[in-house]
C-alpha cells in the first residue's frame, strides 16, 4: 500500500496542547496514544483528504479554498471508536458548514481519496483493544474542548516534507 499524502489544518499553541493533554491522559492509563508515535510529522491535526498523490493544482485549491476561511474554531466533542478487534480512539469535530463545503470541494477535485466523504475527526490513540474502551473514556472524560485552527499543511511521504501552505 503507498504511503498517503494529505492535506491537514493544524491547531494553534493552545489547541496543539489540548490535544496532547488527551494522548497523555490515554498514555498514563497505560493505553495506546498517540503520543508514542515518533514520527517528525506527529501532531495534533484534522485531515482533510489523502490520496497516492497530490500535485501543484490540489496544493493551490486547497489554498484557494480553505485559506480565506482560516483561522477558525472547531468544537470537539464526542468519542469515535474506528476498527475491529483494536480500535482508533478520536474525538469528532463540529467544523462550520463552510469548511465542510470547501473540503468536500476540494476532496471532490482530487483523484483516488481514501475514503468515500468525510469525517472530521482528531486521533487519540490507535490499536485500543476493544475491551480497553471503558478505560480510554474514563481516562479521556466527556468535556468538549473548542480549538483554534490556523494552518493548512501538506504532508508528502515521498519527499518526507511538511509544506505550511
Amino acid at each position: 500500500m503507498p504511503r498517503l499524502h494529505a492535506f491537514e489544518l493544524l491547531p494553534d499553541a493552545a489547541g496543539q496542547e489540548a490535544v496532547r493533554r488527551e494522548w497523555q491522559a490515554l498514555h498514563d492509563a497505560g493505553l495506546p496514544s498517540q503520543l508514542e508515535h515518533r514520527g517528525t510529522t506527529n501532531g495534533p491535526h484534522l485531515t482533510l483528504v489523502t490520496a497516492p498523490a497530490l500535485g501543484p493544482d490540489d496544493d493551490a485549491r486547497a489554498v484557494d479554498l480553505l485559506g480565506p476561511l482560516l483561522p477558525i474554531e472547531v468544537r470537539v466533542a464526542g468519542v469515535a471508536l474506528l476498527g475491529g478487534s483494536r480500535v482508533t480512539v478520536a474525538r469528532l469535530v463540529d467544523v462550520p458548514d463552510a469548511v465542510v463545503r470547501a473540503v468536500l470541494d476540494l476532496r471532490r477535485e482530487v483523484e483516488d481519496t481514501q475514503h468515500p466523504g468525510w469525517l472530521p475527526h482528531v486521533t487519540l490513540g490507535r490499536r485500543v483493544p476493544r475491551a480497553s474502551v471503558p478505560e480510554a473514556l474514563a481516562a479521556l472524560g466527556h468535556a468538549d474542548v473548542v480549538l483554534r485552527l490556523d494552518t493548512l499543511r501538506r504532508w508528502d511521504p515521498d519527499a518526507g516534507t511538511v509544506t505550511t501552505l
